[in-house]
């Protein structure tokens, strides 16, 4: 009922463009991912393909892999290891390649920060951080990256040297993050029964504004792991595998 008032009041005020839960956006696909996946972490999407990275703590390795996002086949993957460094994150597309931490698998552990070619998925370059990196996000002179949980958010040049870092104040535990027309956008969940998307001003990190989510069909929350943006769109990858990619209609913003 709660629910149904807050809709109520938004179309009533014109702020329907707004969503304030995840139902009220059109599912338009839901599209099942072929080869072996994981632990699921991060994702990020761009002209037909999709990126995936995740984790198998028995055999302790990480794996960066695209699919073709039509069809959900899987096209390649790579493993992801530096010493004992195997756990990625999540991830951001940046021009020609994609960002990748690799962390320690412990809260306080030490990452790598990995730049990759996106169509080869090769290492360019990368630089180390002495903390547990979780999620990165690249905007136009900074990468933005949480550490476990996003406790604390972090702030570096494109050379890897620290700029700043910010407590997250949101009480969203940010899986996956991305810049979206300016803004930092995180992906997380709130408690065991209750996930969230944020929007928060880029350098401040003030809450902007935010939609909540539940669970999918499977009991596992919306905005456990992978979330991306793409062309007005609103992709979520969830469950480890069979892995399931939701794809929402976002509305556009007046």
């Amino acid at each position: 009922m709660q629910r149904k008032r807050l809709f109520i009041i938004a179309v009533l005020t014109g702020a329907a463009l707004e969503p304030a839960f995840l139902s009220q956006l059109r599912l338009l696909r839901v599209i099942p991912l072929g080869g072996t996946l994981h632990h699921v972490q991060g994702i990020d999407v761009e002209a037909g393909k999709l990126w995936v990275t995740s984790v198998d703590s028995n055999s302790r390795k990480g794996y960066l892999h695209r699919f073709d996002l039509s069809s959900g086949k899987l096209e390649k993957e790579v493993e992801l290891q530096d010493g004992e460094k195997f756990h990625p994150g999540g991830i951001a597309l940046d021009g020609r390649a994609v960002w990748v931490p690799v962390a320690e698998y412990r809260r306080d552990g030490k990452s790598t920060i990995e730049r990759r070619d996106k169509r080869t998925l090769e290492r360019l370059e990368s630089f180390s951080v002495d903390d547990h990196i979780g999620c990165v996000a690249a905007a136009r002179e900074l990468l933005i990256g949480g550490n476990w949980d996003s406790r604390q958010i972090y702030y570096w040049d494109r050379r890897g040297r620290l700029v700043k870092k910010h407590e997250n104040r949101a009480a969203n535990r940010y899986q996956d993050l991305k810049v979206v027309d300016g803004e930092l956008v995180g992906s997380g969940n709130l408690s065991r029964d209750e996930g969230a998307i944020d929007w928060l001003e880029l350098n401040s990190l003030q809450l902007l504004r935010r939609i909540r989510a539940g669970k999918t069909d499977r009991g596992v929350l919306f905005t456990n792991e992978g979330m991306a943006f793409r062309d007005s769109k609103l992709y979520l990858l969830p469950e480890d595998g069979p892995s399931r990619l939701f794809v929402y209609q976002w509305p556009e913003r007046r």
